[in-house]
């Protein structure tokens, strides 16, 4: 089934399915875990629509490429275009907020980096970016004080606090709206916390956005 933009109550949102844009390399644990350094300006990639599918069906992860790691972010949803965007007008296009899993080939990844290649082999395959459904924007106090999490078989691999992101959501998007032009339908993923690692056939992943929803899904290969 083709993806579709879901809100928390489970209908869909009238948006079309566009881009993913990522940053890299936004939370200093991460980093260090990685053995990478802080980029001077933010670390932007792409993956396109069809790297979006539904989190609540079972993951399917590549089985022929090496490792494919887990890698949470906050996912924000945009109902509005932007160019060259004031931080207001960042604020005024979000739809609303949910979670994202970057899946990652990572003996692919390394491969790419050894030879100073892009990542797009690593990052943008088809169902690269499972997406949770969103939480309407007005539902949030502070999108810099938001703690998500990921258990693999019911231990806890990821935590994360948008709090301790090296480039803040707002000003981030506005920032990439400077690079690029974002679209009506694009999802911004935000960058991951520590706590990658691969994911098995049979894993079961549970995901959480503080106290806004929780969901369950299972790797399949």
């Amino acid at each position: 089934m083709p993806y579709q933009h879901k809100s928390v109550a489970e209908q869909p949102i009238a948006l079309p399915v566009n881009k993913v844009v990522c940053i890299g390399r936004n939370y200093l644990d991460h980093i260090q875990e990685m053995n990478s350094v802080v980029s001077e300006a933010p670390l932007l990639f792409m993956k396109p629509k069809s790297a979006m599918c539904d989190m609540t069906m079972p993951l399917a992860i590549p089985t022929d490429k090496g490792a494919c790691h887990n890698e949470l972010e906050v996912a924000v949803l945009l109902e509005n275009s932007l160019k060259n965007a004031s931080e207001p007008e960042v604020a005024d296009a979000i739809w609303g907020i949910g979670l994202g899993l970057d899946l990652t080939l990572r003996d692919v990844q390394a491969s790419l980096k050894k030879q100073g290649q892009p990542w797009e082999r690593a990052k943008a395959f088809d169902n690269s970016a499972p997406l949770s459904s969103f939480v309407p924007l007005a539902e949030f106090d502070n999108l810099d004080n938001l703690r998500f999490s990921l258990k693999i078989n019911g231990e806890v691999r990821q935590q994360g606090h948008t709090a301790l992101m090296l480039h803040k959501i707002i000003p981030l998007i506005a920032h990439m709206s400077t690079v690029f032009s974002l679209d009506a339908g694009d999802v911004i993923l935000t960058g991951t916390p520590k706590g990658v690692g691969p994911l098995n056939d049979g894993d079961t992943v549970a995901v959480s956005l503080d106290a806004f929803f929780s969901l369950q899904t299972k790797v399949i290969v």
